[in-house]
């Protein structure tokens, strides 16, 4: 059964121990508190091959812009080759064009870094959840306040409400892709 949890971050072991403790002293069971450590975004590995995703979001041009500059810098290349064909002999076209090729590749990946697009509706995505230590616990109405109390006055930072299940202190539906909604 799905309820109210209450997550915040702490930079070391140390400090979950004793928020751990805390969160005991004011009347919150084992069962009902879960920490563990939150790894960087891009490597939760809940894809199969590992890592977030089966396509990197900001990708999404890529093939079409390396096959873009592959093809002006393999034409260009094979001409500058044609060229120098007296001096290179015949493979100095097919080394151009190869050489242009790959030049032409990574400048088109250089650029298309740079021009540095927002993919259509990242714009308002909350940003993703900071790596380190994270201490969640159950609440009801009536502990949430307690709870955050205690996580505040021992330096939580990035509070956030999640609906979800921690069962014998494992958040079993915790997803780290999902968008925090801080506490203000």
């Amino acid at each position: 059964m799905m309820g109210t949890i209450l997550a915040g971050h702490f930079q070391l072991q140390d400090e979950i121990d004793a928020a751990r403790q805390a969160l005991h002293a004011a009347g919150f069971a084992d069962q009902q508190i879960s920490s563990f450590f939150l790894n960087p975004p891009g490597q939760h590995d809940t894809f199969g091959p590992g890592g977030d995703r089966a396509r990197s979001p900001g990708a999404k041009d890529t093939p079409a812009g390396l096959a873009k500059g592959a093809a002006a810098g393999g034409v260009i290349g094979a001409a500058v080759g044609a060229v120098t064909a007296p001096v290179t002999g015949p493979l100095g076209p097919v080394v151009g064009g190869l050489l242009g090729a790959h030049v032409g590749s990574l400048y088109s990946f250089a650029e298309m870094k740079e021009a540095g697009a927002p993919e259509a509706g990242g714009e308002n995505r909350a940003p993703p959840r900071p790596p380190g230590m994270l201490i969640a616990v159950a609440v009801t109405a009536q502990s949430e306040a307690a709870a955050l109390a205690v996580l505040r006055r021992l330096g939580a930072h990035h509070l956030e409400r999640a609906e979800g299940t921690i069962v014998a202190g494992d958040w079993r539906d915790f997803d780290p892709l999902s968008a925090p909604r801080l506490v203000a």
